[in-house]
């Protein structure tokens, strides 16, 4: 037995070594979210796009991708949402583009410089309607240019929008939020500042976890 020993030792140390690195790899992955008083949803002196009722007394925040499909997906089924669980939902939605898409950060500018003539929403629900349409395009601020357009944007002002700072900085904010947060993947949405697992985010979990959110009796 004694002549063994060392190569069962050898064998237990390599198990528990590869069991710690899976654990600490589904803690890398799915982490547990919450935003705290800390990390609240609102920084003073902030401006964030609230669709609904900016005094509900339930948020939905959303941080998103605009070429990402799921966040796509969601889109309307969170549109919907907000119409039908008035005047006791906000609808908030970040920015968090993803290097991994090539004109995410590009598309989430153009959100943004449309919000600068008060038409975030508009182009926000464009964007994804549009998505298969302007992910695969090569010349996407053309089509981005039409898209103001439509929506009835100063089109000049746009282009400039786009190239300036303050649609980029917005951009850049939402993105630290995030990072403060430890959000890695889009979509990531906190319902009254709880992350809602991955496996429900889908039309229906939401709506059920929305419906039980409204139903709780307000806290003071």
């Amino acid at each position: 037995m004694k002549r063994y020993l060392p190569f069962v030792i050898v064998a237990a140390v390599a198990l528990v070594t590869a069991t710690s690195a899976t654990v600490l790899y589904r803690t890398k992955q799915r982490p547990a979210l919450t935003i705290t008083k800390e990390k609240s949803a609102f920084v003073a002196g902030e401006s964030v796009h609230i669709r609904g009722n900016p005094k509900a007394h339930v948020t939905l925040e959303e941080y998103g991708d605009f070429q990402c499909p799921p966040c796509g997906l969601l889109s309307e089924p969170i549109n919907q949402l907000e119409k039908d669980y008035q005047p006791n939902l906000r609808v908030i939605f970040r920015n968090f583009p993803l290097v991994t898409h090539m004109h995410a950060r590009e598309a989430a500018i153009a959100a943004e410089a449309a919000g600068l003539q008060d038409k975030f929403w508009e182009m926000h629900d464009l964007l994804y309607r549009e998505q298969s349409v302007w992910s695969k395009a090569t010349d996407v601020r053309t089509l981005f240019n039409s898209y103001a357009g439509i929506i009835g944007l100063d089109i000049e002002r746009f282009k400039k929008d786009m190239d300036g700072d303050k649609a980029k900085e917005r951009v850049e904010a939402d993105q630290k939020h995030a990072n403060l947060l430890g959000i890695q993947n889009t979509p990531t949405i906190f319902l009254n500042n709880k992350a809602i697992d991955p496996k429900n985010l889908n039309p229906d979990s939401l709506r059920a976890a929305t419906e039980a959110a409204v139903k709780e009796k307000p806290s003071s």
